[in-house]
Parts: structure tokens; C-alpha cells; sequence
């Protein structure tokens, strides 16, 4: 299938652009920025510009079989001004009429288009048990959810169907709610919003992804389909929680009073709650890989495929060879694994093109290459731009070592580390692929640069690769616990 997103740049749409390569089908993604886009989405991916016009549109839409539209501006951030709810009505509905309009000026119609909305559709509900065929509710957001479905609904017809995403609170690494909430919680100051009594619809990203490749699938769902989790948790639970993962304090709450001062109307979509289940989900039997609030944040929080520790006698050497770094010992030694359901061919020509290396990097690092020396192998030389807790670096890195399915070696020429050599082993198991990094480094400015790698150089790293391992994942198939023929090797 060939794949028509908006939002594709977003925290959901990246991922999603990953899973669906991995299912085999193309993607063509709507930008505002070419390299931008690029940049984000790596190099498998079409693209058609915004500015290109509505002429441009419906040609496009007529080579596709789907449409996913993941587009709109966030909802938190700024107060609800009259612009401010212009804007945000203006990036949903208007152009989701957009899109439905030329979806019907199609030569060849999308057999099916996804449409996002939310459960802010219901309103604020306390305890009722709400599913698909409840009644919407009548505050800002649910009127804005009506619209926004009707736009989607236009496009229905004979040849193209129509499902809307009733979506929840989605939980993943790189965005999202959850970035904001580890913030405070990562300093002890986290805690319940509002009375922590409302319910909130919670869902993994990786299910939020796997609900909408169902949507663009089963050819008999059509209408509203709630993208939450089968087990919704108020929000006093929900913090609870997250502190108990991130072993923090959980019990400082928000106020009510303090929200609305700060956010004003905005407030209100932190203080209601819906009580939602995935009715549609549920009957039609798809699965959910995280059924329980703590199973999600641990998968999310707690890496258990990234590992730090200083070099030792027991620390494997660089390529095998104790004196390859010569009189430049490291002093750190980072490890991360992932196992994935796609053959060693597959993987390393992905991993071979520079442009798809942003794609598997947490937005926040605003990894951006600059310029390639070279061709991709040994000798090539890279320079790109990043960040480190926030401050703006640049980079320039050397492959050191080009082994075809095997193994490459980057290590850092110019950059903030006073040594930074990365492994790349890449290692064949019938038709999975075992993906390690193995990363020496060590950071600048002697005991400063200890001190900062126990306060937040070791933190991001992990960080980092955990997002890694799960944006491989996403890309290239999760192997279940059990059938990774090589655990505990």
C-alpha cells in the first residue's frame, strides 16, 4: 500500500513512518519544509510540499491507497486565545476539509482514510464508562472533535472509508505528554493535576501505532474508533506510578487554581477526564502489547537493552584489540542491544544511508547533518549538529572502519568529548538480525567532565539509545520475549 501522512514530522507520525516501512508499504508525506522533513524522516520517504497547492493534491492522493491524517497544532503551551483557537482549529479542520476535498477530486480515490481526533470529544465525564457510540460533550474541545470528525466524515464514499482516531493521552520516548511530566517528576516535583480523580486514556505509542495500521487495514471498520489503552487509570494513579518507576516523589500536586492562572481555559484539557475503553479495538481482537499503566512506563523509563559502566579488565575491547586506542584510554563504556525480525541484509543498507541516522535520534538532540565526506564507508567523514543538554554543538565524525554487514566505526574528530569511538556490530540469526552498539568515550575537563557524566552525560546517553532500540524496533519488527534464539548470549 502507498501511504498519503500529514503530521509525519510529529511525535506520532515519525514513528508511525517507521512502522509502516517496516510493513512493506511506501510513504508519501505532506511537508512544509523539504529538509526539515528530510532530516526527520530519512530517505525512504516521498515528499510533496504544502506550498506545491491544492492542483498538486489530488494527483497525489490518486497513487495512494491510504491516507493517515496526523496534522495540528498542540493543543498545550499557549493560552487559549482567540488567535490561538484559530490556529488550532484552522490546522484540524480546515485542512482536513482540505484534504477531503481533494480526496474526492481524485482521479483514483484513497481506498481508506484515517483521520485523527480526540477523546477530548466526550468532554469532561467523571466515572462514566464511555466507548465509541457515547454522546460528545459541549465544551471547546468536544465541539472542535465534532468538526474535525465531520471534516474527515466528507470524504466518505462508495470508494474511500472513513475511520476518525478518537485518541488518548499517548506515552512514548522523543514527546508527547510523557516528556513534559519527567521533567517535573525527574526533580521530585511531580505529582496529580487537579483533584487526581479524573480518569485519564492512557495508551503505549507502540499500540497507538498498531491500532492505526489496524484502522488502515481492516477493511470492515469505519467511523469512530477510541485509540486508548483497555485499562484507563485516574490521575492520581497515574502519578503514583510514574514515581514509583522513576523512584521520585509523586505527591505534589498541581492546583486546580494554579493551572487555570497559568494556562487559563487551556487548563481544562489537563483537569477533565474520560473514562474511556477501546470497545472497537476489543471486538475485533487487537492486540495490546501494554495493557497496564506500570508494564508501559517501565518499557518507556527503566532501559533495561542500554548499559554504562566504566571500562575495567572486564570491558570488551575496541574491535577485539586491547591497544587499538592506543594512549587514549576510555573511560566509559556504553552497550545497548536490540533484536529485530528482519534479515542482516535489510537492516545494514538502512543503517548504510546517513540520511535515515536522524530518524532513530530523539528529536530533542536535533541531530542534522551538515555535510558527507566521501562515500559512505571507510575514510568518509560526516559533520553534523546536535545537542547535549540543551546547548548546540557541532560534530564531525570519521568512520574509522567499514566491514559490509558487519561492523562500522565512527569515532569523534571535532566534538564536545575528549574520546568518543562507536561500534556498530551488526550479526545474523536465521531471518532476525542482532543490532549492538558499543560506544567508548570520555568526556571532557577531568573530574568536571565525571561530575557531569553522573549528572546528565550518562542520563541522555542511555536515553538516546533507548529511544534507538525502540525506533529500530519500530522500523524493522519487535521479536517477542522468548524468541530471540539469542538471549543471553
Amino acid at each position: 500500500m502507498k501511504v498519503f501522512v500529514t503530521g509525519a514530522t510529529g511525535f506520532i507520525g515519525r514513528a508511525l513512518v517507521l512502522a509502516l516501512r517496516q510493513k512493506g508499504h511506501s510513504v508519501v508525506a505532506w511537508v512544509r519544509s523539504e529538509a526539515r522533513a528530510r532530516a526527520l524522516l530519512g530517505h525512504d520517504v516521498e515528499l510533496l510540499l504544502i506550498e506545491d497547492g491544492d492542483q498538486a493534491l489530488p494527483e497525489a492522493l490518486s497513487s495512494c491507497q491510504g491516507v493517515v491524517n496526523l496534522a495540528g497544532e498542540s493543543i498545550f503551551g499557549k493560552r487559549w486565545s482567540k488567535t490561538r483557537r484559530k490556529a488550532i482549529i484552522d490546522s484540524r479542520v480546515s485542512l482536513t476539509s482540505r484534504l477531503a476535498n481533494a480526496v474526492g477530486r481524485a482521479k483514483c480515490p484513497p481506498e481508506v482514510f484515517v483521520s485523527g481526533s480526540a477523546v477530548g470529544f466526550y468532554g469532561d465525564r467523571g466515572n462514566e464508562e464511555l466507548n465509541e457510540d457515547s454522546e460528545p460533550g459541549g465544551d471547546f474541545l468536544a465541539l472542535l472533535c465534532r468538526e474535525w470528525e465531520q471534516a474527515a466524515l466528507d470524504a466518505s464514499s462508495a470508494n474511500t472509508r472513513v475511520v476518525c482516531l478518537r485518541t488518548g493521552i499517548v506515552l512514548g520516548q522523543g514527546g508527547g505528554a510523557l516528556d513534559a511530566m519527567l521533567r517535573a517528576f525527574k526533580v521530585g516535583l511531580g505529582g496529580p493535576l487537579g483533584s487526581g480523580r479524573q480518569f485519564v486514556p492512557w495508551i503505549h505509542l507502540e499500540d497507538c501505532i498498531s491500532l492505526i495500521l489496524f484502522a488502515l487495514s481492516d477493511h470492515e471498520l469505519a467511523g469512530p474508533m477510541n485509540v486508548v489503552g483497555p485499562d484507563p487509570v485516574t490521575q492520581r494513579v497515574l502519578a503514583r506510578t510514574l514515581g514509583k518507576v522513576l523512584r521520585r516523589p509523586s505527591m505534589l500536586p498541581a492546583p486546580r487554581l494554579a493551572l487555570r492562572a497559568i494556562m487559563g481555559e487551556a487548563a481544562s484539557a489537563l483537569l477533565s477526564g474520560q473514562r474511556c475503553y477501546p470497545r472497537k479495538a476489543q471486538a475485533s481482537e487487537a492486540p495490546f502489547r501494554f495493557e497496564s499503566i506500570e508494564s508501559a512506563l517501565e518499557d518507556l523509563i527503566s532501559p533495561q537493552d542500554v548499559d554504562i559502566t566504566p571500562v575495567d579488565s572486564d570491558s570488551p575491547s575496541p574491535l577485539g584489540d586491547p591497544a587499538y586506542l592506543g594512549a587514549r584510554p576510555p573511560r566509559y563504556f556504553l552497550q545497548a542491544r536490540a533484536v529485530v525480525g528482519a534479515p542482516l541484509g535489510e537492516v545494514f543498507s538502512f543503517f548504510s544511508k546517513p540520511a535515515n541516522l536522524a530518524i532513530l535520534t530523539p528529536p530533542k538532540v536535533g541531530f542534522t547533518i551538515h555535510h558527507i565526506e566521501g562515500p559512505m564507508g571507510q575514510g568518509a567523514r560526516i559533520e553534523y549538529r546536535l545537542r547535549i543538554a540543551d546547548v548546540p554543538l557541532r560534530w564531525r565524525s570519521r568512520i574509522e572502519r567499514w566491514d559490509h554487514e558487519k561492523v562500522f566505526v565512527d569515532s569523534q574528530e571535532r566534538g564536545p568529548y575528549r574520546l568518543w569511538w562507536h561500534e556498530h556490530h551488526f550479526k545474523a540469526k536465521g531471518e532476525q538480525t542482532i543490532v549492538e552498539d558499543r560506544v567508548y568515550y570520555s568526556p571532557p575537563l577531568g573530574l568536571l567532565g565525571r561530575l557531569a557524566n553522573r549528572m546528565f552525560i550518562a542520563g541522555q546517553l542511555r536515553e538516546t539509545f533507548h529511544y534507538r532500540a525502540a525506533a529500530i524496533r519500530l522500523r524493522f519488527g519487535h521479536v517477542p520475549q522468548g524468541k530471540d534464539h539469542e538471549a543471553g548470549s
